[in-house]
C-alpha cells in the first residue's frame, strides 16, 4: 500500500472538516445541485475529451497507482540480473527459462534470449512494448489533468447559475445572503475536486510512469549484458549508472568489508 496518498488524503478531509465545523455547521456545505453541475460537468466534459475506455482505464490505473506501490526495486533487479548472467555463463542462455521470473518484462527479454534472438531484435521488441506500456499509463494520468482542468471551471459555472438565480429575486433581499452561500459551493467543490483528488493523483501517476521507464530501461540493459555473458563485476558496475549516486557502489563496500580487493582497486594497482 501507498500510505502516502491515505495520509494525505486523511489529512486534507480533515483540515478541511475541522475548518468548516468550527466556524458553522457542516450541512451548510452540502447542497446536491451544486454537486451535481462540478461532478456532472466535468464527467462530460472529460468523456468529450477521451474514449469511453481510455476513461476507464484511467481511473483503473490512476485509483492502483494512487494507493498501491508496484514498482519493482531497482537493486532488486540488479541482483535479479546478477544471479541470471552467472547461470548464463554457468549454463548457457537456453537454460533460463526454465527460471521463474516475476517481472512479465523481464522474462520475456531472457525468453528471447533463451530463443536465441540477436541482441538488436530483442532491444527492438522490448522498446516497443515499453513504449506501449507508458503510453497507455501516460493516458491515465492525462485523464485526471483533465478532470483537475474541468472541476473549478464548473465551479465557476455552477457559482455563475447561482447568482443569476439570486439576481432574479432581488425582490426578497432576506433570501440573497443564503442564495449567494449556495452559489459559492460548486466553486468550492470544484476547487477541493481538483487540487485534493485528481491533480495530485495525476502527478503521482507522472512520477510513477518515470520509475516504470527507468527501471524498464534498467531491465533492458540487464537483458542485452546477460544476452553477452558480461562478467558479474563488470555487469554491476554498468548497471549501477541507472541508480541514484547514494545508491551505488555496493559491491565494493561488501568486498571491502570482506576483505577482498574490488576489480577497480586491482586495475590501479597494475
Amino acid at each position: 500500500m501507498d500510505f502516502t496518498t491515505i495520509l494525505g488524503l486523511i489529512i486534507g478531509i480533515t483540515v478541511v472538516t475541522l475548518a468548516i465545523m468550527t466556524g458553522s455547521d457542516l450541512h451548510i456545505f452540502v447542497n446536491l445541485p451544486s454537486i451535481l453541475i462540478v461532478i456532472g460537468g466535468t464527467m462530460a466534459a472529460t468523456l468529450i475529451k477521451f474514449p469511453m475506455v481510455s476513461v476507464l482505464i484511467a481511473f483503473t490505473v490512476g485509483i492502483r497507482a494512487a494507493f498501491i506501490n508496484e514498482a519493482d526495486n531497482p537493486r532488486e533487479l540488479i541482483d535479479l540480473a546478477i544471479k541470471l548472467t552467472k547461470q548464463a555463463r554457468k549454463s548457457g542462455l537456453a537454460k533460463l527459462e526454465k527460471l521463474r521470473i516475476a517481472n512479465s518484462f523481464f522474462k520475456k527479454g531472457i525468453q528471447l534470449c533463451a530463443d536465441g534472438r540477436d541482441i538488436d531484435f530483442i532491444r527492438k521488441m522490448l522498446t516497443k512494448e515499453m513504449d506501449l506500456a507508458i503510453q497507455r499509463q501516460e493516458v491515465g494520468a492525462k485523464v485526471f489533468m483533465a478532470i483537475g482542468d474541468s472541476a473549478p471551471a464548473f465551479g465557476m459555472f455552477g457559482t455563475l447559475v447561482g447568482l443569476i438565480q439570486m439576481l432574479s429575486q432581488m425582490s426578497d433581499p432576506s433570501s440573497i445572503g443564503a442564495a449567494m452561500a449556495v452559489a459559492l459551493l460548486t466553486t468550492l467543490y470544484g476547487v477541493l475536486i481538483a487540487h485534493l483528488v485528481a491533480l495530485p493523483i495525476a502527478e503521482k501517476l507522472m512520477a510513477k510512469i518515470e520509475q516504470e521507464r527507468d527501471n524498464r530501461l534498467l531491465i533492458m540493459e540487464s537483458v542485452a549484458q546477460i544476452h553477452e555473458k558480461q562478467n558479474p563485476t563488470i555487469l554491476v558496475e554498468i548497471l549501477e549508472a541507472y541508480l541514484p549516486e547514494k545508491q551505488r557502489h555496493r559491491q565494493q563496500e561488501q568486498e571491502a568489508r570482506s576483505g577482498a580487493p574490488s576489480r577497480r582497486a586491482t586495475d590501479l594497482s597494475k
